[in-house]
């Protein structure tokens, strides 16, 4: 017996209805409004005027976990953005792929600066005596 035999069986057990109760259900459904469908973050920040980008999805090579790629979903408001930014490009996924590198790079340079910050032995400068009054500083 499956899931859909369930549903049979229970209109085949539940009592009949009359035609006035028909009427009523009918009128009953009739009067509902319709369910409005949910609209998404994207249609949100278009309506509002927003610039829009998500990541849809990320993959992995399973053979090199060092690389992949990233499915990204935007909207004209951000592609509108990034050419007023100086972004140029072909289409608008070169534009976006444009920001994507910078986005990555900004994050790389970031952390050789914090890496740069804590590494005790940058901080200090180190001077060596070469003789007659000279000092090599380095």
């Amino acid at each position: 017996m499956g899931i859909f035999d369930l549903f049979k069986r229970k209109e085949k057990v539940s009592k009949p209805a009359d035609s006035k109760e028909k009427v009523e259900e009918g009128i009953k459904k009739s009067a509902e409004p319709p369910k409005a469908k949910k609209k998404s973050e994207k249609e949100l920040a278009t309506e509002r005027g927003e610039p829009y980008i998500a990541i849809l999805s990320m993959e992995v090579d399973p053979n090199d976990i060092s690389s992949g790629a990233f499915e990204f979903d935007w909207n004209e408001k951000f592609i509108a953005n990034l050419m007023r930014a100086g972004y140029q490009g072909k289409t608008d996924a070169d534009l976006v792929d444009q920001w994507f590198q910078n986005v990555c790079r900004n994050v790389v340079l970031e952390t050789y600066e914090q890496y740069e910050a804590m590494n005790n032995d940058s901080r200090y400068m180190q001077s060596r005596d070469l003789g007659n009054g000279r000092r090599e500083i380095g």
